[in-house]
């Protein structure tokens, strides 16, 4: 009878995993009582989010920290450097995943633990907590025992940094296709080899067909078509015929004496001999030692034409190679900060994991992927033991969370791999079989991977379902839930909460203003503030719920959106009052979600010099948050929306469109990366912009926020008794928000701006549904819009893209205004 491998609990360091989590499990209820994170975005993370957002588990917040929107599939990735596919085909969304899944999306790279106070390192977050971790960051090719080689190579991981760099190359050959190069690879495993040919397939179309060298638009195939496979003679198949010599000669440099150690014989010589006859040189036996410029770089002395620095690859047998481009594809290496935080790594540097993927130093860390290593079974680093790691892993996340024992992951002894040669061909290897190249082989994989990552992008409507009930477990206590929270005062988050919190923070805050007579330092029933001489005193107030999943972030974004209104009249911000709605859950959540929040909004008050004096924190459903903004004035010199004069330009410092993204967002239906775009956007502040505007004459100012450009621009023109003409073709939009409003994709709060559209002058063109869209699109922390002298504008526009408004632009002008009655040219 074959054995169940999920059949039994796990034993690890001297005590059951039952006797671990009777101790750090608390109950499980509907309110959040455990947080669950997951560092890194590979294969079995993806998983366990499709997962979980099919079985969520109540009691648990889930977060995931990634450093990528969007994450590689790697079965697909030789074909999208081969053209085969797009980007979107072949990377996982996992910013719609996490919100499938209700999970925290921290867009960050972990780059240390603390182990002692259970908290994630992070990049530009600060620490955050977790009760259960689980790790699946990938690994990335050996660079640091070769001098030069991180300096000069382009590695093949982290992938987007790959891409980067190829799509840059690309763009060299595109502009001097008739150079002729010399690229190298080392490392000649499969993914070495897989990559070469990849590489060479996507010039060997370009020069063939003299085409772009953008990926194939039809992304759900390769662009061979399995409808028309190549021709066969008999049952044997005719040899693939390729193009004369490219200008591109690829070397191969591998340690091992033949391609794919590890495979068998009879595929190492299927490669070679597949090597030999697309030219490509080998050098066998050999390993680099150090890679340094070209100290003799023949193309500068001939004058030729030449567009970056060549190297000089040094080997070990005391030959060298000069080459113009190097991809590093060698032996996969761990980031040191795994060994650093304490955990029990293997000597390459990976965590070291049993059976049940959990840490065998640290119970409440897991690990899987390429990452970990399976103690007593060791596997190669390949995607494939990461896929079959998924379900396991969430299944044992659930099991933690819930006091259960944890099962055993048993890997597979030996894999299928099917290797393309980017000919529209593939070869299928294990242990000592293999087969092919065959076309049909490549088919089967094709629809393999396009399978595998439907069951991403084909999410049910209405994402995540609510919980489930909490289920009863035998390996802990069901106390009776939680009381509901109360209302009034008894909402309120408790003092001890607020204290550790304040206390956290005490190094985020800047040093508190003169003029701030009582506040945080010494906190009193109201904070006290010294207004002084000649200043007037102006006051703002916002708050609204959260808008994205990762509390820093929406803390950053509410504090641009408060401090904005306060910017547009010309004020200087001083101080803020914090308002803030918290979900129910334990006291540790709660907190940990208070701290990200007041920390994010001091990563935007404290370069200012803005004191945050106090607040009020409130039990309820959905986190939300405000801030009450006081600001000092010179009476005279504040703007206002009625300061428009005839002459004078228009320019908006940011683009527009977070209103339709994030809605779409909400609904599932745009892409990650448009959403990375929407939060740059917010996240940026107004505050710079202002003394470049007081330096060029401006006389009125507003904010873009709710009411959309129309609706803020018809308040001016109103208040200014002038008429405005707007260049509907200058106004800076979002990447993707043409498409959502294509699409119908509009905020809730439009039907009521399009009510601005009746300002329209009659003249005006009549404008489409995605220039309606543009118009009344409700903006969240959207930029300024500055009324200047016509002879300061292009001096304006030129220090506000040097001090980071790329999108800055000149988006109209003032005009008298015509038969007495304010209006608006659209044009």
């Amino acid at each position: 009878m074959k054995r169940d491998p999920w059949s039994h609990p796990v034993r690890t360091l001297g005590h059951s995993v039952k006797s671990w989590v009777q101790g750090q499990t608390a109950p499980l209820s509907p309110e959040p009582h455990q947080e669950l994170v997951l560092v890194g975005g590979g294969h079995s993370h993806a998983i366990v989010l499709k997962l979980w957002g099919m079985n969520p588990l109540p009691g648990v917040r889930l977060t995931l920290i990634t450093d990528q929107t969007h994450t590689p599939y790697s079965g697909m990735l030789p074909g999208h450097v081969a053209g085969f596919y797009d980007f979107d085909s072949c990377h996982i969304d996992l910013r719609q995943l996490a919100q499938f899944a209700g999970a925290q999306f921290y867009l960050d790279r972990a780059i240390g633990l603390d182990l002692n106070q259970n908290r994630v390192l992070c990049q530009t977050h600060p620490p955050v907590a977790f009760q259960w971790l689980s790790l699946d960051i990938g690994s990335t090719p050996t660079v640091d025992g070769v001098p030069g080689a991180a300096e000069y190579a382009l590695a093949a991981k982290p992938v987007p940094e790959f891409l980067q760099g190829w799509n840059a190359l690309l763009a060299e050959v595109e502009a001097d296709p008739q150079r002729r190069r010399q690229w190298a690879v080392v490392g000649g495993g499969a993914g070495g080899v897989e990559l070469l040919l990849a590489l060479r397939s996507r010039l060997q179309n370009f020069y063939r067909h003299g085409s772009t060298l953008e990926p194939s638009p039809n992304a759900l195939r390769p662009t061979w078509e399995p409808s028309a496979p190549p021709k066969v003679q008999g049952d044997r198949l005719l040899p693939v015929t390729f193009p004369v010599t490219l200008p591109v000669t690829f070397h191969l440099i591998h340690r091992g004496n033949a391609p794919l150690t590890g495979h068998n014989l009879r595929v190492q010589r299927q490669f070679q001999s597949l090597l030999n006859r697309l030219g490509v040189v080998t050098h066998w036996g050999e390993t680099v030692t150090a890679v340094v410029p070209d100290p003799d770089d023949s193309q500068r002395s001939t004058g030729q034409r030449y567009t970056g620095q060549r190297y000089q690859l040094q080997q070990r047998s005391g030959r060298s190679l000069v080459c113009d481009r190097l991809f590093w594809v060698t032996q996969a290496s761990a980031p040191p900060w795994l060994q650093q935080s304490g955990l029990a790594t293997d000597d390459r540097g990976f965590v070291r994991v049993g059976p049940s993927l959990q840490s065998l130093s640290h119970p409440q860390v897991l690990a899987t992927g390429d990452i970990a290593s399976l103690e007593g079974q060791p596997r190669p680093k390949a995607g494939v033991f990461a896929v079959r790691q998924g379900k396991p892993l969430f299944e044992n996340l659930q099991r933690l969370c819930q006091g259960q024992p944890l099962r055993p992951f048993i890997p597979q002894r030996q894999i299928l791999a099917l290797i393309g040669d980017g000919q529209g061909r593939a070869l299928a290897s294990r242990g000592i079989w293999s087969l092919g190249f065959a076309p049909w082989l490549w088919y089967w994989k094709n629809r393999i991977d396009l399978q595998f990552m439907a069951q991403f992008t084909d999410l049910p409507p209405g994402m995540m379902a609510a919980p489930p009930p909490p289920r009863r477990s035998p390996w802990t206590a069901n106390p009776a839930p939680l009381p509901p929270p109360c209302a009034g005062c008894g909402s309120k988050v408790g003092a001890q909460s607020l204290d550790r919190v304040l206390h956290r923070l005490r190094d985020l805050r800047p040093a508190t203003s003169p003029d701030t007579l009582v506040g945080l330092d010494c906190p009193d029933d109201a904070a006290v503030l010294q207004i002084p001489p000649g200043k007037v005193l102006v006051q703002t107030v916002d708050f609204f719920p959260a808008l994205v999943s990762d509390p820093f972030v929406f803390g950053q974004i509410t504090a641009n959106h408060c401090l904005n209104d306060l910017l547009a009249m010309g004020a200087t911000p001083h101080s803020a009052l914090a308002l803030v709605t918290l979900n129910p859950g334990s006291p540790a959540l709660q907190e940990e979600t208070l701290y990200q929040v007041l920390a994010g909004a001091l990563r935007v008050l404290a370069p200012l010099g803005v004191d945050l004096v106090g607040g009020h924190t409130t039990t309820g459903q959905g986190l939300a948050f405000g801030l009450s903004c006081n600001g000092w004035g010179d009476r005279n010199a504040l703007w206002s929306k009625g300061g428009l004069k005839p002459g004078q330009v228009l320019i908006l410092t940011k683009p527009l469109g977070t209103g339709t993204l994030m809605a779409g967002a909400m609904q599932g239906r745009v892409k990650g990366y448009w959403v990375d775009g929407a939060i740059a956007a917010m996240v940026q502040s107004n505050a710079p912009a202002l003394d470049i505007f007081r330096h060029h004459g401006t006389t009125a100012c507003t904010d873009i926020t709710g009411f959309g450009l129309l609706g803020h621009v018809v308040e001016m023109v109103r208040a200014s008794g002038v008429s405005v003409r707007l260049e509907s073709s200058a106004i800076p939009r979002l990447p993707g928000a043409k498409d959502t409003w294509n699409r119908g994709i509009f905020s809730s709060l439009h039907p009521q701006n399009a009510q601005a559209l009746q300002w329209l002058d009659p003249r005006s063109i009549a404008p489409s549904l995605p220039l309606q869209g543009l118009l009344c699109d409700p903006q969240t922390a959207g930029g300024l819009l500055a009324a200047v002298p016509l002879d300061q504008a292009q001096s304006c526009l030129r220090h506000l893209r040097q001090g980071g408004y790329g999108a800055s632009a000149l988006v109209g002008m003032v005009q008298l205004m015509p038969d007495d009655r304010p209006g608006v040219l659209l044009v």
